[in-house]
């Protein structure tokens, strides 16, 4: 009786049974047949596309994305491949399907989407690693409440000591404050967590109800963030000491660029980050500017980026305008995510022999918002076997004959990338697309120094998901062979199964713009 006693009520409940499986009706409960946020009338892939897969190869592909893409098309393509409202495969349980989908989006740094994508599954069926990754989503937006229906469903279902913050903070927000309180009073005496960590709980908690108190946050003594603690501070609006923010990594950076809660100038540290690897569109990163510009105080570099960015919209000058674009790139070492903030002035330049040095430039910087109409109009000032004419001879939708080895010749030729990279995947990319013959493709592999279409199990796996059609597993397994933070851990010889692959899918758009990128980015 006295280990009854002292136990919390809903562990109690759940002893005797009494604790509900869910919280909605059973009228209104949704069915499992089918997981996701994007139909294919609103962009997603076909709804069986894994349907009759391996359930072992779905979830060894979705288990091996473990970070972020180097490639921004890659992500953004994989992002839609994930968000999709797919069937799952059989033998596999639709809500371990959901939560392999969440987590693969948390590795990517895409938590409102795998914060969507969780609350599409009632939280009824919700299973320990749905739990997981949708908890983890919810903190990498701010929205700590959001986790409550699961928190107060599950119980002691864990025993961490953020899952026991978590369930004090729900009984705060639940009409509970005196039981959220005495908890968090508790982990604060016995030390369950660092010191900060209970405070930030603390303080949230004390924003519900009417019994708040005043929580004096200490940050001496605290040497790094953790997404806790950036999460809850946030939420709360609480300052973070700026020795702490000069030393967060990307993680917090991304996240900040889509945190609407956040001052507009923590938003914008990380809006070229977030660009770059597709997290933020083009009319997004845009916006986000354009209120720096709006703006009265001044932001420093991004005010003035942003002034820049409008002359390089509306400047009467053509001259003028282009000069405003190369400031916003940012002189020789231009930042891939600079160029996509571009995208639309550059897609405004009217083509002309005087802008023809610039054409490569300006080409690949229309092509990171897909731009591909706009980018052709630069053809006849795309001299053959130049930059401007790769990127082109990448982009076109179409090409009724195949490239031939004079221009390729001159682009190797002039190539003075790090180990003729450009040209190693310019040639990768055009053998994907099929866009040149295998004799030319195994001259060049042999100039290059490069093997194409060498088999591993990963290729074989692509090479098979492609030979069957299946636009969503292809997907999948491309995201596991373009992880990464630079081009330079991607090799020619992914980069073909993977353009090959999903040009034979039906994907053929993402692996023309998969294939500029590597030749621009190279």
């Amino acid at each position: 009786m006295e280990e009854l006693e002292n136990l919390d009520p809903d562990e109690l409940d759940e002893l005797l049974g009494l604790k509900p499986k869910f919280d909605i009706p059973a009228a209104a409960r949704r069915a499992m047949s089918q997981v996701g946020l994007l139909s294919p009338d609103e962009g997603g892939l076909p709804i069986a596309s894994l349907a009759k897969q391996p359930a072992s190869l779905v979830r060894a592909s979705l288990g091996g994305i473990r970070g972020p893409m180097v490639s921004r098309w890659g992500h953004i393509m994989l992002r839609r491949a994930l968000a999709s409202r797919l069937t799952a495969p059989v033998g596999m349980n639709p809500t371990e399907f959901a939560a392999l989908r969440v987590q693969a989006l948390n590795q990517l740094g895409e938590f409102k989407t795998a914060r969507a994508l969780a609350q599409d599954v009632d939280t009824g069926n919700w299973t320990d690693g749905l739990v997981d990754g949708a908890v983890e989503a919810y903190i990498g937006t701010a929205d700590i409440v959001g986790a409550c229906p699961a928190v107060q469903l599950k119980g002691g279902g864990r025993e961490d000591p953020q899952w026991e913050m978590l369930r004090s903070i729900c009984y705060a927000f639940a009409g509970q404050g005196a039981r959220s309180q005495s908890n968090l009073n508790r982990a604060f005496r016995d030390k369950i967590a660092p010191e900060i960590d209970v405070l930030l709980a603390q303080r949230y908690a004390g924003a519900a109800g009417r019994g708040r108190r005043a929580i004096s946050l200490e940050w001496e003594g605290v040497d790094q963030l953790t997404p806790w603690r950036y999460s809850l501070a946030t939420a709360v609006g609480a300052e973070i000491p700026d020795n702490l923010l000069s030393d967060a990594g990307p993680y917090y950076r991304k996240i900040a660029a889509t945190a609407p809660m956040l001052p507009l100038s923590q938003r914008m540290t990380g809006a070229v980050d977030a660009a770059r690897q597709g997290i933020l569109s083009s009319g997004a990163v845009v916006d986000l500017y354009s209120q720096a510009f709006a703006q009265s105080g001044d932001l420093g570099e991004p005010s003035l980026t942003a002034a820049r960015l409008r002359e390089a919209y509306v400047a009467s000058d053509p001259v003028a305008r282009m000069a405003a674009i190369r400031d916003v790139w940012g002189g020789e070492d231009r930042d891939y995510g600079r160029m996509v903030l571009t995208a639309y002035a550059a897609a405004r330049m009217t083509p002309s022999e005087e802008l023809a040095d610039d054409a490569a430039d300006l080409i690949a910087s229309m092509l990171t918002a897909g731009l591909d109409a706009d980018a052709l109009t630069w053809a006849p000032f795309a001299p053959q076997g130049s930059e401007a004419w790769a990127l082109l001879a990448l982009a076109q939708p179409t090409r009724q004959n195949p490239v031939t080895s004079g221009p390729l010749d001159i682009f190797v030729d002039s190539d003075e990338s790090a180990d003729r990279r450009k040209s190693q995947f310019l040639v990768a990319g055009l053998a994907g697309l099929s866009r040149i013959d295998g004799a030319t493709t195994e001259e060049y592999e042999s100039g290059l120094g490069v093997r194409l279409g060498t088999g591993s199990k990963w290729s074989q796996l692509i090479s098979k998901a492609a030979s069957v059609r299946n636009p969503a597993l292809v997907a999948y397994l491309a995201g596991v062979g373009m992880q990464g933070v630079s081009w330079d851990q991607m090799t020619p010889n992914h980069l073909y199964h993977i353009v090959s692959a999903l040009n034979r899918v039906g994907l053929s758009a993402e692996a023309r713009m998969i294939a500029v990128e590597a030749v621009a980015r190279g």
